[in-house]
Order: C-alpha cells, then sequence, then structure tokens
C-alpha cells in the first residue's frame, strides 16, 4: 500500500517549483497522495522548515516527508533519505530532517541518493527537489525500499540542527525565541517543564524592559495581556489576546526573553 507524501519547502507560491515537483511525483507515482504541508518557509531557513517538520510527524502518521530548504544546492552537501519510526525523510542533509527524525524515535537507516539510481536525468544543479528529492520520495511512498535509492550512511555521521537552549538563570529562565508565527506569538526554545510551576502571574523581561503576563492554557487567558503557554508543537509560546507578542515585545527571532514568577 502506497503511503502519503508530504511535501514542505521554501518554494513560495508565486513560481512554478512546488508544481513541478508535484507533477513529477504524480507521473512516476500516480497513485500516491501528496498533500502540501507548506511552500512558505522563509528562503533558505532551514531552522523554521526543521521545527515545522517537528511538529508535523507525530500526528502525521507514517508518510514520506518530502523536505526541500537548501541554500547549498549544488554544492557537497549530501542529499539523503532517512528510514526513522513508520516513515522516511527525504531532503538535503543540512539538519533540516534533524528533529523530525529524533521526534519519530531516531534514524532507523540512512542512505545517500545524489547518484540514486531513481533520481531523473539529467539533473540540473540548482533544482535537486525537482530531478532528485522528489524522484527518490515517489519511489519510496510507492513501496519502493530505501535499499534502491542509495548507497547507505552512518546515521550518526548525518547533520545536526543546531538550536539555542534555555538555561536557568537564578529562580528565572532564560529562554530563546525561535521564530514568531504569522499571529505575532512568540515560540520559544524551552518546553513547559522548564519554566515549571502552574497557572500564575509572570513576568517576562527583555533588554531594558519587563512585562506582566500569566501563565495559561489558551490566548484567552491573558485576557486582552500577555500569555505564556504551551504550544501545539510542545513548545512554551508567549502570545498577546487580542494582538501581537512580536509587536508587544519588540522581540523577534534568537531574541532572550527572561521568564520569572512574579
Amino acid at each position: 500500500m502506497a503511503l502519503p507524501l508530504i511535501f514542505l519547502s521554501d518554494y513560495g507560491y508565486e513560481d512554478e517549483f512546488a508544481g513541478v515537483c508535484r507533477a513529477v511525483v504524480a507521473r512516476l507515482a500516480p497513485e500516491v497522495a501528496v498533500s502540501d504541508l507548506t511552500h512558505g518557509i522563509p528562503a533558505g531557513d532551514v531552522r523554521r522548515g526543521a521545527l515545522a517538520l517537528e511538529a508535523t510527524v507525530p500526528v502525521a502518521g507514517p508518510a514520506v516527508h518530502l523536505a526541500v530548504v537548501d541554500p547549498g544546492v549544488g554544492s557537497d552537501r549530501r542529499a539523503v533519505a532517512l528510514a526513522a519510526g513508520a516513515s522516511f525523510l527525504v531532503g538535503p542533509d543540512n539538519g533540516l530532517l534533524d528533529l523530525a527524525a529524533a521526534r519519530l524515535g531516531g534514524v532507523r537507516e540512512a542512505a545517500e541518493i545524489s547518484s540514486s539510481a531513481l533520481r531523473l536525468e539529467p539533473v540540473a544543479a540548482t533544482f535537486h527537489g525537482r530531478d532528485l528529492f522528489a524522484p527518490v520520495a515517489a519511489h519510496l511512498a510507492a513501496g519502493r525500499p530505501l535499499a534502491v535509492a542509495g548507497e547507505p550512511i552512518d546515521p550518526d555521521r548525518l547533520v545536526k540542527l543546531d538550536l539555542p537552549r534555555p538555561r536557568r538563570q537564578g529562580g528565572a529562565l532564560l529562554a530563546h525565541v525561535l521564530y514568531p508565527d504569522r499571529f505575532g506569538n512568540l515560540i520559544l526554545d524551552a518546553r513547559p517543564e522548564d519554566l515549571g510551576g502552574g497557572k500564575g502571574s509572570i513576568s517576562v523581561s527583555t533588554i531594558g524592559a519587563s512585562f506582566a503576563a500569566v501563565r495559561g492554557r489558551t490566548f484567552a487567558d491573558g485576557a486582552g495581556g500577555l500569555v505564556v503557554y504551551e504550544d501545539s508543537s510542545g513548545r512554551l509560546g508567549i502570545a498577546l489576546d487580542g494582538g501581537s507578542a512580536r509587536k508587544h515585545l519588540q522581540a523577534g527571532r534568537d531574541d532572550e526573553l527572561l521568564l520569572e514568577a512574579a
């Protein structure tokens, strides 16, 4: 039975790049259902793509994840296909697949696919999504084994994603903004257990300013103010009920925030 194919990229929606990759999958494996996770990852933002994949795999079930955020396309970076859990991950070996593979229980088997017999010829140096990743993903989704996709490689030598890490600073938690979502919510590198405690008042401090917040489960718990909550991905988030926490705190990617019981 064919696996669903879930497609993520930074190709955007104005050019034909994502659609061409879908057309390749449709030609090679017409029985495979393709879902577009997003093509709105900021151009070249490997970390944002990796976080989106990590959030997806726990709820997607067995699938082939085709992920293309590849600023190093055509360079000496490796192209890989990975077996993790009951799923496969296909994309560049630049850290994009790392978090998702870990969430699936770790990589069971890995293959280097740059010279795969399943690729399209000729391979364009700047469009591996079309000529390499999409064909390999299509064949895996159709039931071909990973062994035919490429040469085996040691999973321990795959590129890891370098993320900031939260740390305790006295009685407070120093966390970092991984990204602001489109609603202005700030998604942090910390998880609820890092902050500890339950409901109550929290002080959120940036460089030069402190803001009152509450610990809550929903945006509405902020009652028009800031709320620190558990995001759907399992990380801590900061939202402004009815507004943008990003604008309110004047905080963005990699900024440090100090969270402390008020």
